[in-house]
């Protein structure tokens, strides 16, 4: 009996929490319209305007790692294999990063950056370090810091370790 009694009260609370909710107010929505300031930020101040921001990670992620597979990109960027495989085959065109198989696992692409990838890095390296203060701007010192420091602490954005290995491709798909 004693069930029952609490039914209506969590009924009634539901129903104002569902009444009040602002998903304005939600992790989700404000990570969102952050992100697209910052890519609206990026593409106005990129001096490439080809480039995206995904691309630029991309690039930034083959020079960190070097000569390197799909899943190593995929990986290191966040993307699942679908979206990295159409953006380096967009940079390939582009002749920002070279594509060649890999001579032991024919089904592996390997990916490097072309000289003309690492000239166009390094011309918009210094913009995308004016784009980061751009974006934080309207923060203090201190909440710049306490930013990126709860980001990194969100699942996945750190390199959180046993995390989803959504991005990471199949049999032949490296």
């Amino acid at each position: 009996m004693n069930r029952h009694k609490g039914a209506p009260r969590t009924a009634a609370r539901t129903r104002r929490n569902i009444a009040a909710y602002n998903f304005q107010e939600q992790a989700g929505f404000l990570l969102r319209k952050a992100y697209q300031w910052h890519s609206q930020l990026f593409q106005r101040m990129c001096p490439d305007k080809q480039l995206t921001s995904a691309q630029f990670a991309v690039l930034c992620a083959v020079r960190d790692a070097g000569t390197c597979s799909l899943s190593d990109i995929g990986r290191a960027v966040v993307m699942d294999p679908a979206t990295t495989r159409g953006i380096v085959t967009r940079l390939a065109e582009r002749q920002l990063v070279t594509l060649e198989q890999d001579h032991v696992d024919k089904r592996r692409m390997i990916v490097d950056l072309s000289a003309r990838g690492r000239e166009l890095l390094e011309e918009v390296i210094p913009h995308a370090i004016a784009i980061t203060e751009a974006t934080l701007e309207p923060l203090n010192p201190a909440e710049r810091i306490a930013l990126i420091h709860l980001l990194r602490k969100l699942p996945n954005a750190g390199g959180v370790e046993g995390a989803d290995d959504a991005w990471s491709q199949g049999p032949g798909e490296s």
